[in-house]
């Protein structure tokens, strides 16, 4: 079984053939359909123009479309395992060089990762944030005044109404908070806003 940073799961050996089968390029060809892939991962919105173009690349090289669509599916799993586990250039390197590509093809297509990084995981993380988006909040203090238990009273909670949008309806989501609790939270979105600052 392969080791690979992209990924724990086990991959069909028909990806690493479809990997190595990218040795058989010139490295000119090589380089037109890496950047074909960027593009393309730049713009995952794009999969029909994506598939005109390789379409293309296969005509201009005299290859069949249908086989060369097929193995850009399993060389895609590379970058976007990467993209979720955000690897480093190197251990992109790695990865490529275990399933079999070739050291100049490997280079190549990790120094366009490192070009291309930045721009991914912005797209990556205005995707995740768009997903549950926070539309409104609101929220009230208490302190427990009247309870079985004498050790909650004079407790301080807070409720929380959150209003998120999920595509194109919003829901409520309700939650109480302890003041310890509260603070865990607060700290939480302060580190998730350091986050997203680094990034805009």
């Amino acid at each position: 079984m392969l080791q690979l940073n992209f990924t724990k799961d086990v991959l069909p050996d028909s990806v690493s053939a479809d990997v190595q089968s990218l040795n058989a390029l010139k490295q000119q060809q090589f380089v037109q359909l890496v950047e074909i892939l960027f593009q393309f991962l730049l713009e995952p919105k794009e999969s029909e123009r994506f598939m005109q173009k390789l379409s293309e690349f296969a005509a201009e090289h005299g290859m069949s479309a249908g086989p060369l669509k097929n193995l850009m599916k399993s060389v895609l799993l590379v970058p976007q395992g990467s993209l979720k586990k955000n690897l480093t250039s190197e251990q992109l390197s790695e990865d490529l060089l275990t399933l079999g590509l070739h050291q100049d093809k490997t280079e190549h297509f990790a120094k366009q990762w490192g070009a291309h990084h930045p721009a991914l995981s912005r797209r990556a993380l205005g995707q995740t944030l768009m997903v549950n988006q926070l539309v409104d909040m609101e929220w009230k203090f208490g302190v427990t005044v009247g309870t079985s238990e004498i050790q909650k009273v004079g407790n301080i909670f807070l409720q929380l109404k959150l209003v998120i949008r999920k595509g194109n309806s919003t829901e409520n989501v309700y939650m109480e908070l302890t003041l310890p609790q509260f603070y865990n939270f607060l700290h939480e979105m302060e580190r998730a806003k350091a986050s997203m600052d680094c990034f805009s």
